[in-house]
């Protein structure tokens, strides 16, 4: 009887292990394809942090852009204010000489 208790116990025991060992082992797989996915995810989120930083340069570049295009237009606004006042000088002139001439 004492052998047959110990077997049954035994056999429970050899149970057990076998299960914690399943246990184990699927925990190992779970743990594997979380890293798998987790590595995914850093090559994915690595990816957009470059495609970010890119933007930025791209946005800087565009600044400088839009910079120089505005003191490029605030500089010829001034020449064609310096023209239009020449032009307005003439008008004066060539009236004054018509004036002149007509009287």
């Amino acid at each position: 009887m004492i052998s047959a208790g110990v077997e049954v116990k035994i056999n429970r025991l050899e149970s057990i292990v076998e299960q914690i060992g399943e246990a184990v082992l699927s925990t190992t797989e779970t743990i594997e394809r979380l890293a798998e996915r987790l590595e995914t995810l850093s090559i994915q989120v690595e990816a957009q942090g470059q495609q970010v930083q890119q933007q930025g340069y791209q946005i800087v570049a565009l600044c400088d852009a839009v910079q120089t295009l505005t003191e490029s237009h605030h500089n010829s606004l001034q020449k064609l204010n310096q023209l239009t006042q020449t032009v307005d000088r003439f008008i004066c002139l060539i009236q004054e000489l018509d004036d002149s001439n007509n009287s």
